[in-house]
């Protein structure tokens, strides 16, 4: 006769069992809210993070969520959650119609990380930063993340459009040229490497990146075709999340450009099989069910409003405005250079105000680094949520504009 055992659950597990409940709840609750409001449902996912931070609630520091290595677990979660949403982006992407976005996405991403360098620079110094911290500030402000913009445009249907397109190719190119720019500088200011080291960092960047796009244009399609004979459960949809991640591991790890970007890549070529459809339903229930809600309620929980004295809080503020203005005025600049016209310049310069997980990751460098301060860097934490807070609102109101 055999005996079961029972086994007791790991005291580490029940607490990420019982957050990850809290926040699957208050995130889908909130963006139900949202959407009768008439908001984005990303809007009010994003406020369940603000209300259940150390801005409000602190549901961290509840004694039944105390746990080592809790936080660090559900940064996993949210990164794949990104990871996810960007893939999505390029599953909805036509290479073509990206290709056509050439003029606008690339003047827009030039420009777009031109004006916060200079504008967040001159902010910085005028407050009395040295040189280089306030260069750095420039560098931290010029980085976007268009998950936001791309979960927004997603739900109105409008990734396709001419200013969506060129918005994608304007975010890839600002990050290519971000991470350019922030490994010279810390190469640089560190005095551990040459401008030798720096040609062959950027060489590995862009033959990592070509390679990629190639693999995925013209091997995913045939790999997806491959999965079909795989009969297991749920086999092509397995295969898919597995390349994504490679995607993503192969960007940052051997090429240094974030992870996102990878994952983008991989939807693109996902986007080429004929079973893409299928793809995408398997990916929508599995992303917007569990990861991408993760995703954006971790960036409020980062944000403490409350722990600001009022100088740091004050320049807090007109880093936010800079962000905003910054972004708007370069990429929307970029766009009209590039033969959009005013309406789809605008529309562009407000998709990519969010800084997301982009702008934490730069700015953690900083902090690593110790170019920032912890002050400045919680009004980096900030900056990074106002923005992601703003961005749908304000491309939602663009396009019920053009609508009326």
């Amino acid at each position: 006769m055999m005996t079961f055992l029972a086994v007791e659950p790991s005291l580490s597990l029940l607490p990420l069992l019982l957050l990850l409940a809290i926040l699957l709840v208050a995130a889908k609750f909130l963006g139900a809210l949202s959407v009768r409001l008439g908001k984005p449902a990303v809007l009010g996912e994003l406020l369940a993070g603000l209300l259940l931070g150390p801005s409000l609630i602190d549901v961290l520091t509840l004694p039944v969520l105390r746990s080592p290595g809790l936080s660090e677990s559900l940064r996993a979660f949210a990164e794949i959650g990104v990871l996810c949403l960007m893939f999505a982006a390029g599953l909805e992407t036509e290479l073509d119609d990206l290709r056509r976005a050439g003029r606008p996405a690339l003047l827009g991403g030039i420009l777009g990380v031109a004006a916060p360098i200079l504008l967040g620079g001159a902010a910085g110094w005028v407050f009395g930063q040295a040189p280089k911290q306030a260069l750095f500030l420039g560098i931290v402000l010029s980085a976007t993340s268009v998950s936001i913009s791309a979960q927004t445009l997603l739900e109105l249907g409008r990734l396709r459009s001419r200013e969506g397109m060129a918005l994608l190719g304007a975010a890839v190119i600002d990050d290519i040229l971000v991470l350019m720019i922030l490994s010279g500088f810390v190469v640089a200011i560190g005095g551990s490497g040459s401008f030798g080291l720096i040609l062959l960092q950027l060489g590995r960047m862009f033959l990592v990146l070509a390679a990629s796009l190639g693999a995925a244009v013209y091997l995913l399609p045939y790999v997806i075709e491959w999965t079909l004979r795989l009969r297991v459960s749920e086999g092509m949809l397995a295969i898919s999340l597995a390349i994504m991640l490679l995607f993503a591991w192969v960007a940052e790890y051997l090429g240094s450009v974030a992870a996102i970007t990878g994952a983008f890549i991989a939807g693109l070529g996902m986007r080429r099989s004929r079973h893409r459809e299928e793809l995408e339903e398997g990916l929508h229930r599995i992303s917007y069910g569990f990861f991408v809600p993760l995703f954006l309620v971790n960036i409020g929980l980062g944000a403490d409003v409350g722990a600001l004295a009022p100088r740091e809080a004050v320049f807090a503020l007109i880093i936010i405005a800079i962000a905003v203005l910054s972004k708007m005025l370069g990429s929307g600049l970029g766009a009209w250079l590039g033969g959009f016209d005013r309406g789809e310049s605008m529309r562009m310069g407000l998709g990519m105000i969010s800084r997301g997980e982009v702008g934490l990751i730069v700015a953690g460098i900083g902090l690593a680094e110790g170019l920032i301060s912890k002050d400045l860097f919680a009004g980096i934490v900030l900056m990074v949520l106002a923005t992601t807070l703003l961005t749908p609102i304000v491309l939602r109101r663009a396009y019920d504009h053009l609508e009326a």
